[in-house]
Formats: structure tokens, sequence, C-alpha cells
């Protein structure tokens, strides 16, 4: 194994995070594979995680740990970590997640089995707030599988985000600070997209998910989504990737398009007026920008996905029959 593979660079980006940050950091200490540092930063927190932090880092000298005077989102404190990482490979952990105490080294483990392998999945494992195990994401790919297989399953997360990379790959690709929620999303897919190689390890991550998560909310930040797919087309562009690849990736823009318009029908009533409009707007410009050329006949011809270009509002009216055809069926 090259001697720079040794070391793995933990990014951690915080935010009022002090209910659970001690035991996301105490799991980072007791990795049974101790070549490591962990780089946290405190991106502007309000409550005690400050002082947290300091207290890992005068207790053990692998961690580092960073403030931000200002609030500018996950994204934004992972490179800011990330510009800072000395190790060959580089995994993040959110700060109210968890490691198995031998995840970092099943991890490793993989990277050594396989010099190509570029990217390697953590084992996932869902918790409820309180950290009780509640299931497995189920593994439907191979141990191995090429970049292009993992990046297309991560479009519909049959292949979910949670990994780490060769630092080489993710300095290259740093994250997507397009939009503060989900943009993360479309660094995932690139590191995938240009793996050689994609593993699966054992080591688990353990997922929490509370009401405070982004994506629990009922909430105009959603449709940020819709602005973090545009970004990942354009870079997709950028790339010059396969055409196959766009045409595959514009047919989950075009469903998360209306996916979205789904969710805005059934909670507008809880945004303010101005969220309506800006929801909409963001939807409207999404539906716009929809390459219909690629869509495939499942989701270019039937109701509720043909696309009616020019016709805003009669889009609009095949949105609400099929949304209430969709609920009539539900309830039957």
């Amino acid at each position: 194994m090259e001697k720079n593979l040794e070391k793995v660079s933990i990014l951690v980006a915080v935010y009022n995070a002090e209910r659970w940050l001690r035991s996301c950091l105490e799991s980072l200490c007791s990795q049974t594979w101790k070549n490591i540092e962990v780089i946290c930063v405190d991106d502007a927190s309000t409550d005690g995680s400050w002082a947290i932090l300091e207290e890992f880092a005068g207790r053990d000298k692998r961690f580092v740990v960073l403030h931000l005077d200002q609030n500018c989102g996950q994204a934004h404190a992972r490179n800011v970590a990330l510009e800072k990482a000395t190790g060959g490979l580089v995994c993040f952990v959110d700060s109210d997640d968890w490691l198995s105490p031998d995840a970092l080294e099943k991890t490793v483990a993989m990277f050594r089995s396989n010099d190509r392998i570029d990217s390697v999945l953590f084992d996932l494992c869902y918790c409820d707030s309180e950290g009780v195990p509640m299931r497995y994401f189920e593994r439907t790919a191979s141990r191995v599988m090429t970049g292009r297989e993992a990046f297309v399953g991560s479009l519909t997360w049959r292949i979910h985000g949670v990994y780490m990379v060769r630092a080489q790959l993710h300095k290259e690709y740093p994250y997507d600070e397009s939009s503060r929620t989900y943009s993360d999303d479309n660094t995932t897919r690139l590191h995938y997209l240009h793996s050689r190689q994609v593993g699966w390890c054992d080591g688990i991550y353990f997922y929490r998910q509370h009401d405070d998560s982004v994506t629990h909310k009922v909430d105009v930040s959603r449709f940020n989504y819709l602005k973090a797919n545009a970004s990942m087309k354009a870079q997709l562009l950028q790339e010059h990737v396969a055409d196959d690849i766009l045409s595959i990736y514009e047919n989950e823009r075009w469903k998360n398009c209306v996916g979205l318009l789904m969710f805005y029908f059934e909670h507008k009533s809880e945004f303010s007026p101005e969220e309506r409009a800006e929801a909409l707007q963001i939807v409207k410009d999404t539906w716009a920008g929809i390459e219909t050329k690629r869509l495939f006949p499942r989701n270019h011809y039937k109701l509720g996905y043909m696309p009616l270009h020019g016709h805003w509002q009669a889009f609009l009216w095949q949105e609400k029959l099929y949304f209430r055809l969709r609920k009539i069926k539900g309830s039957v």
C-alpha cells in the first residue's frame, strides 16, 4: 500500500451539534485504525459545540479544530477542512453521526485489497434520534463496481453517499457550494463517476435521523434540490461526460422536478406567499430547462410527465390532475 494512503483525514462540519457531538468524536477517538487526523470546522455555532471541540483537541493531538465567524453551510465547512487534509484518504462524518470502532480499518483494508479502487462505501445503518439502530441500507450492488455503475446507482440512491475517497480525487472535486443544502450529493456523484472502481466494505456508519434534519422538514429549502440538480447538470456538461450519462441524469432531474411539484401542492398552505412564489419559480425554471429530447418514453409521454414546453399553465393543470388521480388511487 502506498505510504500516503496509510493516513485517513476525517472531515467533521459542526453546527449547533452539542447534543450529539461528543458521541461522534468519541467514536473517532476509539477507531482501531490509529493513523488519522480529525479536522473539525465549527460553522459559527451558537451553542456549546466549540467548547466540546476544544476539549477534544486538548486531549488528542490528532484533532484539528477551526472556527468560522459566519455560518456558510455544510459544504463550505467541509471544504475548509479539506484544504487542511494531509491524509491520502478522506471521508466525512457528520457531527450527529458516528462510526463503528473498526469502520476505518475495514475501509482502508478495501483500498489495500485492490489498487484500482478509488472510493469505498461504508455499510450504512439508520438510527433514530436516540441512536437506536432501525435498519441497514440494503445492498443491491456488488462488493466492487465500476465508477459508472456507482454513479448511475447513486442517482436513485441504490448506492448511498457515505464513503471514503482518495484525497487526490477529492481535492480535484471539492464540495459543490452552489446550494447550502443538497449540492454535496453532486460531489459524491462526481467522485463515483471518476473512480476507476468503487468498493463496499463492512465498516459501519451510523446515520442519525431526527426532526432537525433538512430532509425531514417541510421547508422551502427543499426546492434547493432542483438548484443542486442544475449545478450537477452543468458540471457534467463541463466534464464532457458520455451522452448516455447526460440522458440518464436528465431523466432523474425531470422526475425530481415532478416530485417536488407534488410536494409543493401537498404543502403550499404551510408556506408564506413569498415562499410559494419562490418554490414555484424554481420548479418552473427547472421545467423550462429540461432537454425533452433526452427523456425516455416512460418519462415523457405518460400523464404527469408530459413536459408540454411553452405551456406552463397547461403543464400545471396536467400535474394537478395527475396528483389528484394518484391520491384517489392511493386511497382505494
